[in-house]
C-alpha cells in the first residue's frame, strides 16, 4: 500500500512539474505582419503559402470582397522566400503569383489585380530588397541568353561566334552570383540564390562561398539545404 501511495505521489509530482514547465515555456507569438492592397481587385481569394518539401503550402487566405486590403499575421523563424497567391475570377492564372524574401517585422505589398506579379511593390524587407537586387541583375543575363540564342536560329552563319558570345553570358552570369555570395555572408539571400540560380556551378566555388557564411546563416533552412546540397 505504501508504495502504491509512493508510486502515485511521485506521478502526480511529475504531473504538476510538465505543468509548470508547459506554462511558462515562451509561446511563439506573431512577429510578422504583412499587409498591402491589390488595386482593381473586386473579389477573389489570397492565399499566403511557403515551400515545404517540394510543394506549396497554404499557410492563411484572406477572401476579399469589394475591399481590396489584405492582412496577415504570422510567426516567421527566419527570413524565408513566401508566396502570395491570388486565385480571381478571370479565367487566367498567369501573373497570380509574387515570390518574396520575407522576414520578422511589418512588410508591405501593393500591387494591381490584372498585373499581379509585375508590378508588386514591396516595402519594409532588406533580405526582399537585396533578393530584388540580384534577381534584377540575372533577369538581364537571362534576357540577353534568349536573344543569343534566337540569333543563333536566324544566323547559322554566325553560330560559332554567337556561341562564344552565350558561353561569355554564361560566365558573367555565374561569376556576378558567385561574387554576390562573396560580398553578402551574413543574410539568408546568400545561400537561396544559389541554390535556385547557380546550383550546376562547380561545387568548389559554392564550397568557398559556404564556408564564408555567418554561423547563424550557414544553419539557417537555406543554409543547411546548402550544405546538404555540398554534402556536409
Amino acid at each position: 500500500m505504501r508504495v502504491e501511495k509512493c508510486t502515485m505521489k511521485k506521478y502526480h509530482f511529475i504531473w504538476v512539474l510538465l505543468l509548470i514547465i508547459t506554462a511558462c515555456s515562451p509561446s511563439k507569438e506573431n512577429n510578422t505582419a504583412i499587409d498591402g492592397n491589390i488595386k482593381g481587385l473586386k473579389k477573389g481569394i489570397l492565399y499566403l503559402q511557403r515551400l515545404q518539401d517540394s510543394t506549396l503550402v497554404n499557410l492563411d487566405s484572406v477572401e476579399i470582397k469589394g475591399e481590396a486590403q489584405f492582412a496577415f499575421d504570422f510567426f516567421l523563424e527566419e527570413p524565408e522566400v513566401l508566396y502570395l497567391y491570388l486565385t480571381k475570377e478571370d479565367q487566367n492564372d498567369i501573373n497570380d503569383r509574387i515570390a518574396f524574401f520575407a522576414e520578422p517585422g511589418a512588410i508591405q505589398v501593393n500591387t494591381k489585380w490584372n498585373t499581379f506579379d509585375a508590378n508588386a511593390q514591396i516595402t519594409g524587407s532588406v533580405s526582399h530588397d537585396l533578393y530584388s537586387e540580384f534577381m534584377e541583375m540575372m533577369s538581364k543575363f537571362n534576357l540577353k541568353e534568349l536573344e543569343i540564342a534566337q540569333a543563333m536560329q536566324k544566323d547559322t552563319l554566325a553560330f560559332d561566334s554567337l556561341q562564344n558570345i552565350l558561353r561569355k553570358n554564361t560566365v558573367n552570369r555565374y561569376r556576378y552570383a558567385l561574387n554576390f555570395g562573396l560580398n553578402h555572408p551574413e543574410t539568408e539571400v546568400t545561400p537561396y540564390v544559389l541554390m535556385k540560380e547557380i546550383k550546376d556551378a562547380n561545387p568548389i566555388y559554392l564550397d568557398s562561398i559556404y564556408r564564408l557564411l555567418k554561423p547563424e546563416i550557414a544553419q539557417s533552412k537555406y543554409g543547411k539545404a546548402l550544405g546538404k546540397q555540398l554534402g556536409k
